[in-house]
């Protein structure tokens, strides 16, 4: 049975998940499309400068993101705390670069709003603006709702582009995070489209690689690698960049030679999430096969269950 969106996504349990929308009939609408014989691979780099400027309004960080020919990865973290922190006029300015401003705001940032009821009123409004910055349903609307808007001027049609719902799973610790991350940036080598991550299109890990040639310490609209996340004033994800970077290209490799045996030169990082090659390789070619809405360690279940008030979730173990 289908479950409500509002019971798969819990930020008691996690802030980290893994979304998945997929084109209607799963046709190629972003890529080259065999039956029409029309190439829509323009509308990748929608996608892709969409989620960039999402990232730049919604209290959403984007980790990891892959933009393929008829689906969209998107890995995020949503952080309640920062839109927490914003100043009713910091909500506004963010929710107008999507929305026009109704009258009642236009009215309250001009201070011309004159009775109690009506201040009442537009707080209300920005502080369900607020909530929505931070609302992973809000941020996958707005993205697909852009892009298929776009698609149907395009093509001078209507209808559906995506399929109704999106897919999304709750990634309840940091094995968790960093699979579907992987997993996320090695979808192209995965499916053949590219030789290396670098060579990856639409990718976050090209971004990443690209932001290192440049010199640059993270890629613009990318969540930061901060390493060991024991600083409580650094926000990003908890691992080193280049032992990822390292992890990716290795997994990748993998991929393309098809060897399950065990390697010499198995990255460390592995060795540290207490992770075998065997079960990394499985959850980088199979985390969506599982039909998992959670994933993460088995202890990591029950809690997490339990603050999603379910009595029972389909989980993917990461040991």
């Amino acid at each position: 049975m289908t479950q409500a969106r509002s019971q798969q996504v819990c930020l008691d349990a996690t802030p980290y998940y893994h979304c998945v929308s997929r084109c209607v009939r799963r046709t190629f609408l972003c890529g080259y499309d065999e039956q029409s014989q029309t190439s829509y691979e323009h509308r990748r780099g929608w996608i892709q400068s969409r989620i960039k400027q999402l990232s730049q309004v919604f209290c959403i960080d984007i980790c990891a993101y892959a933009v393929m020919s008829n689906h969209y990865h998107v890995v995020v973290h949503i952080n309640q705390q920062q839109a927490e922190a914003l100043s009713d006029f910091d909500v506004i300015e963010r929710w107008s670069q999507l929305h026009t401003k109704p009258v009642l705001i236009q009215r309250l940032l001009s201070n011309q709003i004159k009775s109690v009821a009506e201040l009442n009123a537009a707080n209300e409004i920005v502080e369900q603006w607020r909530e929505r910055l931070y609302s992973l349903s809000w941020f996958m609307r707005e993205l697909n709702f852009d892009i298929a808007m776009k698609a149907n001027r395009e093509e001078d049609c209507t209808g559906h582009f995506w399929e109704s719902r999106y897919k999304s799973q709750a990634l309840l610790d940091e094995k968790a995070l960093l699979a579907a991350m992987a997993y996320t940036d090695l979808n192209p080598v995965r499916a053949g489209t590219a030789k290396k991550p670098e060579t990856s299109d639409y990718t976050s890990v090209q971004d990443r690689l690209k932001a290192l040639n440049r010199g640059q310490p993270t890629a613009p609209c990318l969540h930061p690698f901060i390493g060991n996340a024991t600083h409580e004033t650094l926000a990003g994800i908890p691992f080193r960049l280049m032992d990822y970077l390292e992890l990716v290209d290795w997994t990748g490799r993998e991929f393309r030679q098809g060897r399950t045996s065990i390697n010499a030169d198995l990255p460390p990082l592995l060795e540290r999430l207490n992770l075998t090659q065997q079960e990394w390789l499985k959850v980088c070619t199979q985390l969506e096969r599982q039909r998992a809405t959670l994933v993460g360690s088995k202890a990591s279940f029950p809690s997490a269950i339990a603050k999603m008030q379910r009595q029972r979730m389909c989980g993917y173990s990461l040991g």
